[in-house]
């Protein structure tokens, strides 16, 4: 078995059993709900953005273990970061999960420079997941992309559809 499968299957594994910021959020300032229709993954992501980083961000809902893990992972990722670089991880997760390493970034080690992250690389391989792996990623975008002022709390957001990754 190659490295990345065993990381893959050490990360996956790991977090979809003990998620990270799983739970509610007290006084989020973004929400989104996401809904994979093929699968029947739900959730409802929170976050507090705080000087333009995120402060806090917090996830609730069901999923198999490539979401959870995925969404666990996401959580870790972007906490601490500004909303702009959570934007551009989004966009750089996105092409991994749909174009696989070479999509990820073209320099040198790119791939090591997402740590944890990099264990989703392989879902690319297997388009029946991508939607799993990267539906937290379309909801993380549609709660930072809520223009201040408008936020639309709770789990009453609209719901973000991953039909065309």
């Amino acid at each position: 078995m190659s490295d990345l499968s065993e990381l893959y299957q050490e990360v996956v594994l790991e977090h979809s059993a003990h998620p990270r910021n799983f739970g509610t959020l007290e006084g989020p300032c973004r929400t989104a709900r996401g809904v994979n229709p093929l699968c029947g993954d739900k959730l409802n992501l929170s976050v507090r953005v705080e000087d333009g980083k995120v402060a806090e961000i917090r996830f609730v809902g069901d999923g198999c273990a490539i979401s959870r893990a995925s969404t666990s992972l996401m959580t870790e990722a972007v906490k601490g970061k500004s909303v702009e670089e959570a934007q551009a991880l989004f966009a750089r997760m996105h092409r991994l999960f749909t174009q696989g390493a070479a999509g990820a970034a073209p320099e040198e080690g790119a791939l090591d420079a997402l740590g944890k992250l990099r264990a989703l690389s392989g879902v690319w391989e297997y388009p029946s997941r991508v939607k799993c792996a990267s539906l937290a990623w379309h909801t993380l975008r549609a709660a930072l992309e809520q223009p201040p002022g408008q936020e639309q709390p709770g789990p009453g957001a609209a719901p973000v559809q991953t039909e065309g990754s």
